[in-house]
């Protein structure tokens, strides 16, 4: 070995005293130490001396720890060849003594790889921090692989444990005569075993050296109790269960997703008082809204802010509230599809795909003007402008639920133009998500490749508009031949029982959310067109379903509408109260106006009157923004100042939405059709 190696051992040793004493007094020994490892300042016998003596010791314990690994390995023969073992205790045996080969050869590396690491520290600069960041981040790296090998041989360590156990029990068995019932409680064991080998996934070893799979340190959080016995009694239960929260150094947390022991059931507690918190908070909160006059689904984002971070924080397992929320999504869009009937969809389809094509285009115009003149990225301003074209579909839908119209004939139903934009809104959502990537690629993108990111998107869109068509295709061959023979079937069987006609049409909606997921279009559509395809078998079949689906579609709406109260922060709105009601103001007349222009240029003459609802209800902004906009902060689009802008602006946008709808309604509508919509 060389001797600078024993040199970096006596400065591991003299490193120790430094941080002792003041700092002065350390920098004066770390200056000391680097003029020894390099030669300079020390005594060459006192150095010789303890080179000397340092490689008397390390060699001694090499040499003990060869002589131990072959007593080892002598010991392993010979535990195979005694033939007065049993398997079971052959297995115990040699798995102890490999664990113990292990653990002296892991002590070795790990005195060498000490070694080497304060000799690489100190052929460095103490003062260089670039040179310090990546030794610390070797020295992270390292201390993630000793702890997963250590976490390994604890595992090893209780499966022999286990081995043991089995080897006295086998021993025991041998001794004494067992009863009919000793033997099938022991065939019951085996057979227990081999169930827990065949279902249990090895994701650990599996994944661990998958490309792009990170060791990282976690922290294991248990529930606090105000009993310290009762609590020392719940860790181990929930140690055993696996219920405990992990956070990382990001303080990202996490939750059981699937156990290593499939045989036991278990329940996210944290996410079941999340709901019955949320279900028990939203009563109050709708009924608030309802005496004042706003629509509940304010009382329910209410109630998400209560609850949320910038409230009380009592939501534990909000990626899980907001996932069940999405199920609001899904089935107000399908019973928004099952009132808007084929026949009007043909009536307006023209006007609702120009429509907020028009408007997209517009508003991404006007965008790259502002930003323009404010110097905003070009990336930055395509996607704010998008962001804020999109219009809310539950919200609307709300609006339009239970009401009457009732247009002359020849007139067009504003309703189906309003529903129809939207659900084109929807269709552009799943567009822009696909085009995400790319545009994040076109943000540091070079000049000279700007043709082939625009070619990109073209093809992009081109896949997209390929997709469309062969869901309407296929939704062509369901109408035809399919969705008539199904319903007959569920209406037959289910008689007397509603629960297979829910299933039947639950089942249909999510066939539908699925093509349209796998053809990479919005899943949203995939649940308009299922209840637009139900629809079609007329208005009985309408009424029946529409009863039975309803009750689902409330109560997962309130969990939707709250998971949008969660990412509500009043301080920031009330800290940027001004800024932020201008920029409200600016882009809900914006949008209005830019509704009103296009409008006035598709609608028939006939039905120019309606162009004032239907601008009404597209002036607000999607909630689906959060969704874009915690993808494109992620991405490095937008900065955090941006994102919280365009949450505040969609929050504000949407509690003026009400307000807005009722003023156009009431200048637009006759008398008795208004008191139904409102």
């Amino acid at each position: 070995m060389k001797a600078t190696g024993f040199i970096s051992l006596w400065t591991l040793v003299l490193l120790p005293c430094g941080l002792l004493a003041n700092p002065a007094e350390r920098e004066d020994v770390v200056k000391h130490a680097i003029k020894l490892h390099r030669g300079k300042g020390a005594v060459i016998t006192q150095r010789k001396q303890w080179v000397l003596e340092s490689c008397r010791k390390l060699s001694g314990l090499l040499r003990q720890k060869n002589v131990v690994l072959n007593k080892l390995k002598n010991a392993i023969r010979a535990v195979e060849k005694d033939a007065g073992l049993s398997d079971e205790e052959k297995l115990f045996q040699v798995h102890t003594f490999e664990i113990f080969q292990k653990e002296l050869n892991e002590s070795e590396n790990s005195v060498f790889q000490a070694i080497h690491g304060l000799q690489r520290a100190l052929q460095g600069d103490y003062k260089d921090v670039v040179n310090m960041k990546e030794s610390s981040r070797q020295r992270l790296e390292a201390l993630r692989e000793a702890a997963i090998k250590e976490e390994m041989e604890y595992v090893e360590l209780l499966a022999a444990e286990k081995h043991q156990v089995e080897a006295l029990k086998n021993m025991q068995h041998q001794n004494k005569s067992l009863s009919m019932l000793d033997e099938i409680l022991e065939d019951v064991r085996k057979a227990a075993d081999r169930l827990e080998e065949e279902i249990e996934e090895h994701a650990f070893d599996d994944n661990k050296s998958v490309r792009g799979v990170n060791f990282e340190a976690v922290l294991r959080v248990e529930e606090d109790e105000a009993n310290s016995k009762r609590n020392a009694s719940k860790r181990e239960v929930e140690d055993d269960l696996g219920l405990s929260m992990l956070i990382d150094s990001q303080n990202n947390q996490y939750i059981l997703t699937k156990p290593r022991d499939s045989t036991i059931p278990r329940a996210d507690h944290h996410f079941i008082k999340d709901i019955v918190t949320i279900g028990m908070l939203s009563l109050p909160c709708g009924w608030l809204c309802t005496t004042i006059g706003l629509p509940t689904m304010f009382g329910y984002i209410i109630c998400g802010v209560l609850l949320g971070p910038s409230g009380l924080n009592s939501i534990k397992s909000i990626v899980q509230v907001e996932t069940l929320g999405e199920f609001g999504v899904f089935f107000t869009l399908f019973l928004v599809g099952l009132e808007f009937s084929p026949e009007r969809l043909r009536k307006v389809w023209k006007i609702s795909l120009q429509g907020p094509c028009y408007m997209t285009v517009l508003m991404i115009a006007f965008g790259l003007l502002w930003g323009h003149l404010l110097q905003i990225r070009p990336t930055q301003s395509v996607f704010i402008s998008t962001c804020l074209s999109l219009s809310s579909t539950p919200l609307v839908s709300r609006f339009l639920a239970g009401s009457v119209r009732g247009d002359k004939e020849g007139d067009i139903d504003y309703s189906s133009v309003l529903l129809g934009m939207l659900v084109m809104q929807d269709v552009q959502l799943g567009l822009f998500i696909a085009v995400m990537p790319t545009l994040i690629q076109a943000g540091v993108s070079t000049y000279s490749s700007v043709f082939k990111e625009i070619l990109r998107i073209l093809i992009l869109i081109g896949q997209i508009l390929f997709s469309l068509a062969a869901v309407f295709l296929l939704c062509l061959v369901i109408k035809t031949y399919l969705i008539g023979p199904y319903y007959r079937k569920l209406h037959t069987e289910s008689k007397g029982n509603k629960e297979i006609l829910i299933l039947g049409i639950t089942a249909f909606t999510f066939l539908m959310l699925t093509i349209t997921e796998l053809l990479d279009v919005s899943m949203e559509l995939g649940c308009f067109l299922a209840g637009a395809l139900i629809s079609s078998q007329g208005h009985m079949v309408t009424e029946e379903i529409m009863c039975c689906i309803e009750p689902i579609r409330d109560f997962l709406a309130i969990i939707f509408f709250a998971s949008i109260g969660l990412h509500v922060f009043p301080t920031f709105v009330i800290y940027e109260l001004t800024v932020l009601l201008f920029l409200t103001l600016s882009v809900v007349i914006m949008k209005f106006v830019l509704a009103v222009l296009v409008l006035s240029l598709i609608l028939p003459k006939t039905s120019q009157y309606i162009k004032w609802i239907v601008s009404a209800g597209l002036a607000q902004v999607s909630e689906f923004s959060f969704v874009l906009g915690s993808r494109a902060r992620r991405a490095g689009i937008i900065s955090r100042e941006v994102y919280l802008l365009i949450l505040s602006v969609t929050t504000l946008s949407l509690l003026l939405a009400p307000a807005l709808w009722r003023a156009a309604i009431m200048k637009c509508v006759p008398r008795p059709e208004r008191r139904s919509s409102t």
